[in-house]
């Protein structure tokens, strides 16, 4: 018989941090990697709020580099878009959800992981 195990929501500040790091962190959290009772293929995260995703520090050059591609399932359908563009349409918290999806395993329990992931701003 498991036991469920009561879980607190982690907050994470991005005010004057880097986009990977704010990533990476919530990337950990989100997986479980920080609990003793970590396994692979259960999911044992906790859920994350990154607050302040206004106030990221990323750098010109850094949004001009960054690139997340979109397949819309059709021949020529690929989209490969600039982090300036998104940034500029939806904003930091996109940036930073789509760096922390990258950042997590690939396979049936991501959407479960980022099911409870809220960025605000």
């Amino acid at each position: 018989m498991k036991t469920t195990e009561k879980t607190t929501e982690k907050i994470i500040d991005a005010s004057g941090r880097t986009l990977g790091r704010v990533a990476s962190e919530t990337a950990t959290f989100l997986m479980g990697k920080n609990k003793a009772s970590f396994e692979r293929h259960v999911y044992s995260g906790s859920p994350v709020k990154v607050v302040n995703a206004s106030k990221l520090k990323i750098t010109v050059k850094k949004l001009a580099e960054i690139y997340h591609t979109r397949y819309s399932g059709y021949r020529g359908g690929l989209r490969i878009l600039k982090g300036t563009e998104t940034a500029e349409k939806k904003g930091l918290k996109e940036l930073i959800r789509l760096a922390t999806y990258q950042m997590l395993p690939d396979n049936k329990l991501r959407r479960e992981m980022m099911m409870n992931l809220k960025i605000e701003d």
